[in-house]
């Protein structure tokens, strides 16, 4: 794309760029046949399902509406690590969703991916909260996670940036456990 003076800029095909989505004026209909809108529409229900239940469930534990069902610490703690990893991770499958299907770069081959990210993601926040309260990895005072609004906090973001967390938990591992290269397995980036 050219910018007004003429010179290329670089754009990355998500708001603010591009309001438009590179369509013209009044042309409204959906570029999807009824076979991917199907399937679109039912990522949509099914991401937007996870989404009502995680708040729901954050809601249960964060004001001890569970406290007659179980009086346990630890149970709130790990649930609510659990719960913030799944809802960064959903909230990012419903960006990712509704901004593939806007720029037209939605398929198919893609929707394990959709599915799966929020519980990667609160399974990994999980362990990540595991990890900090054992000292095994030192992100902040290991003892801070054992707040509520912190650890749901810290899972969000895990959740949210799974993708990132994966890459640099790999990077820890390998510099942990050493290479693989000679097991003739590469680590890649």
């Amino acid at each position: 794309m050219e910018s007004e003076i003429g010179q290329e800029k670089e754009v990355s095909g998500f708001a603010p760029d591009d309001p438009t989505d590179g369509r013209e004026k009044g042309q409204w209909a959906t570029r999807y046949d009824s076979i991917a809108t199907k399937h679109i529409f039912g990522e949509a229900y099914y991401l937007g399902g996870i989404f009502l239940l995680d708040i729901v469930l954050i809601f249960y534990l964060a004001t001890d509406c569970l406290t007659s069902i179980c009086d346990n610490e630890s149970l709130k703690i790990y649930g609510l690590a659990w719960l913030g990893g799944t809802l960064g991770g959903t909230l990012f499958s419903i960006k990712w969703l509704y901004h593939s299907v806007a720029r037209n770069l939605w398929n198919f081959d893609r929707r394990l991916w959709r599915i799966f990210t929020p519980h990667i993601s609160g399974a990994l926040a999980f362990m990540m909260v595991i990890l900090v309260s054992s000292g095994i990895v030192s992100v902040f005072d290991e003892d801070s996670i054992y707040n509520a609004r912190t650890t749901l906090g810290f899972g969000f973001l895990v959740g949210y940036f799974s993708d990132t967390a994966i890459g640099k938990l790999s990077e820890v591992a390998a510099t942990f456990f050493g290479s693989t290269e000679k097991h003739g397995l590469k680590h890649k980036k």
